[in-house]
């Protein structure tokens, strides 16, 4: 059977009803560095049931697992063994590189500050093509089900040809990917900037979506969705947002309701009680 088939049929029920979604933020990242292949599978060995990851674009159409469109002071380490600073991080423009140059730098081994349980090893910034395939295989030695990728397209206006190409070449890129792996089953592609998420429903009807809303949003759902255009499969707010109020609202209209980033154990249990549908971690031992 090939390993798409197997993935098929053992597809986990993350759309139905009553499943909670374990997801883990950029992998783990409390515990691994972020967004990292190593990370991936310590979350899948945590029993996540969905890898959380950002992506961006390289100069030469990667699709590379980054959070941020340059390389992070807090994690990077040049490949001349010295560290880049704060100031100086935004030169590092993965936009403008190709892919050969971004893999030679190192985003594992520099101690996190705001991570200190974070375990330091080698690690570059995977293409997510590579990522797949290593979980695919990963999972061929473990226990199934297979976990989905919710994939955030990390991209801003003000960012358009600088740090990123503009949205819809921004999906098509990803989509390609996507279509090339044959996950389309196990995607949900997430985004603060509603313009990829527009194109992708006109364009990708067939792929959940999740409108990411951040504390500082102040429109309501109802004009926060008018300014969507649709209604996402998923609804996606930062957890101080959070109440019993919102998840009602979320669930009269058909979204579920997952939030993001609950790193206490505590909230974690209060959350889960109120009904939300799933919770982003850094840290998925807290499930």
């Amino acid at each position: 059977m090939a390993s798409s088939t197997i993935m098929t049929a053992l597809k986990p029920p993350l759309r139905g009803l009553g499943v909670f979604d374990k997801q883990g933020h950029r992998g783990c990242r409390g515990l691994m560095p972020e967004n990292t292949i190593p990370a991936m599978k310590t979350a899948i060995d945590l029993g996540v049931t969905t890898l959380e990851m950002d992506v961006v674009i390289t100069k030469d159409k990667k699709v590379v697992v980054s959070h941020d469109p340059w390389f992070d002071h807090d994690i990077t380490t040049k490949p001349d063994g010295t560290y880049i600073s704060e100031k100086e991080e935004r030169s590092f423009n993965i936009y403008r590189m190709n892919y050969a140059e971004v893999k030679t730098f190192d985003v594992g081994l520099k101690p996190n500050p705001h991570f200190p349980q974070q375990q330091k090893m080698k690690a570059i910034k995977p293409l997510l093509s590579d990522l797949v395939d290593s979980i695919r295989q990963f999972m061929m030695v473990r226990r199934p089900p297979f976990p989905f990728y919710n994939i955030e397209i990390k991209s801003d206006p003000a960012f358009d040809d600088i740090f990123q190409p503009k949205p819809d070449e921004f999906v098509e890129l990803l989509m390609a990917v996507i279509k090339e792996k044959d996950i389309q089953d196990f995607v949900i592609i997430q985004s603060f900037d509603f313009r990829a998420l527009q194109y992708i429903y006109q364009k990708y009807p067939a792929i959940p979506t999740a409108l990411l809303i951040d504390s500082t949003d102040k429109r309501n759902m109802d004009k926060q969705l008018k300014d969507l255009g649709f209604t996402p499969t998923i609804y996606c707010p930062a957890y101080q947002l959070v109440n019993d109020k919102l998840l009602k609202k979320c669930h009269d209209k058909k979204m579920k309701l997952i939030t993001w980033t609950v790193n206490d154990k505590l909230k974690i249990g209060q959350l889960i009680k109120m009904g939300v549908d799933g919770i982003i971690t850094d840290y998925p031992n807290l499930f």
